[in-house]
C-alpha cells in the first residue's frame, strides 16, 4: 500500500471543555497518513493522477479554522470522515495534538485509523 503523509499541519481553532477555552483560538498540531495508489501519477507525472496533498492540506486547515469542538477525539473523527468522503481514500490515520494541554506535558492528543487498509 502506498501512502501519501503530511506531517505538522498547525490550525488555530476553538477546541476544549473549559470556559476560558472556549473564548480562544488555540493550536492543534495534525499529522496524516492516507492511503493511495501512486503507481499512475509516478508513471504520468501527472498531479491528477494522485492525492493531491496541496488540496487535502487546504481543505482540513479550513475545516479545523472554522470548528469549535468540544474534543480533539471529535475533531480527528470528523478530519477522518472529510478526508475519506471528499478525497475517495479507502484508510486514513489521522493524529491530532495539543500542545501544551497537560501541565508538564509537551503534547496531548488522540491517533484514530479509519477505513479498511488496502493490501
Amino acid at each position: 500500500m502506498d501512502k501519501i503523509f503530511l506531517t505538522e499541519l498547525k490550525v488555530d481553532t476553538i477546541i476544549g471543555i473549559w470556559e476560558w477555552e472556549r473564548r480562544i483560538r488555540q493550536t492543534v498540531v495534525i499529522d496524516l497518513e492516507m492511503s493511495a495508489d501512486i503507481a499512475k501519477a509516478a508513471a504520468t507525472d501527472e498531479v491528477a493522477d494522485t492525492l493531491n496533498y496541496k488540496s487535502v492540506a487546504k481543505r482540513i486547515q479550513d475545516f479545523v479554522a472554522d470548528s469549535s469542538f468540544q474534543l480533539v477525539e471529535t475533531l480527528a473523527e470528523k478530519i477522518a470522515a472529510i478526508i475519506r468522503k471528499e478525497f475517495d481514500v479507502q484508510w486514513v490515520r489521522v493524529r491530532v495534538n495539543k500542545p501544551g494541554a497537560i501541565r508538564g506535558s509537551k503534547d496531548v492528543g488522540v491517533l484514530i485509523e479509519r477505513g479498511h487498509r488496502p493490501e
